[in-house]
């Protein structure tokens, strides 16, 4: 049975296996967390890149017919090069979100990882789907960890986010892009602190969508009964599923993955 891959440096990326089971439920998916080298917003594209290789590796040795990259970071930094290497079709995260975003709103938040910002993978695809839209960036460094350490929704989050959404409404967006798969897990939070009419993007969905079309043209859908999630990691797998239930509702089974070394490919910098 060919499966879907998804990897993200850990939870972040359930935000897509939401999205996946939702749109294509009959799916069966390989899910892959990092989590032994979360997080991946400060990384740099050689890191990433060979974290990548790794992983797809592993994933082609599992059989998978397509892979999403859900890790905005990666998807800015190590997409392209991923995608020459490898003989199964890989999306990512960018390219989808900023096509949703201009169907919203001409005045675009985007909050992401400093790696993300920093690369102006966002604003390049927003105003190619757009030129006349305004694009502001938010480097959101405190986010991630405060999710994969269990504390999103503690008192200390609510602080922190609206430190980082007050340069975004001193500006008047009217849309803000979740620039990291993780951050849609702090959705409640958000809402409750942006003005109603700013609408909110969770690029996973808009991967979703692509994949499904992708997997129309390619012929390569699944037309079984529900696939079922394999899940894997790379760090321990009692923390992520300790971790995950909340998000998914139920305890699922993880295994640790010990991933292969990749020898003999070049390093693109």
């Amino acid at each position: 049975m060919n499966r879907i891959g998804i990897y993200d440096s850990g939870l972040g990326g359930l935000t897509v296996l939401r999205a996946l089971q939702k749109q294509l439920p009959q799916e069966p998916v390989l899910y892959f967390g990092d989590t032994a080298r979360v997080p991946y917003g400060t990384r740099s594209a050689v890191e990433l890149l060979t974290f990548g290789r790794e992983i797809l590796t592993w994933m082609g040795e599992q059989g998978v017919k397509m892979v999403l990259v859900a890790c905005n970071t990666s998807s800015a930094l190590a997409l392209e090069q991923l995608q020459r290497e490898f003989p199964w079709p890989i999306l990512g995260l960018i390219l989808p979100g900023a096509r949703a975003a201009v169907q919203m709103g001409r005045r675009i938040g985007v909050l992401a990882t400093p790696a993300t910002v920093q690369s102006g993978a966002y604003p390049r695809a927003i105003r190619e789907a757009c030129p006349q839209a305004g694009v502001w960036q938010v480097p959101c460094p405190a986010l991630v960890p405060l999710i994969e350490q269990g504390r999103s929704h503690t008192p200390e989050a609510r602080p922190i986010i609206q430190n980082y959404l007050a340069p975004l409404l001193s500006v008047q967006v009217d849309t803000v892009i979740y620039g990291c798969t993780h951050y849609p897990l702090l959705d409640d939070l958000m809402a409750d602190l942006l003005p109603p009419q700013v609408q909110r993007i969770d690029p996973a969905t808009a991967l979703v969508r692509a994949a499904a079309q992708e997997l129309d043209v390619l012929g390569l859908k699944h037309h079984g009964t529900g696939g079922g999630v394999r899940f894997g990691v790379s760090g321990f797998p009692r923390n992520f599923s300790r971790l995950a239930q909340g998000w998914l509702g139920a305890i699922p089974p993880v295994e640790a993955v010990n991933l292969p070394m990749v020898q003999g490919l070049p390093v693109v910098d």
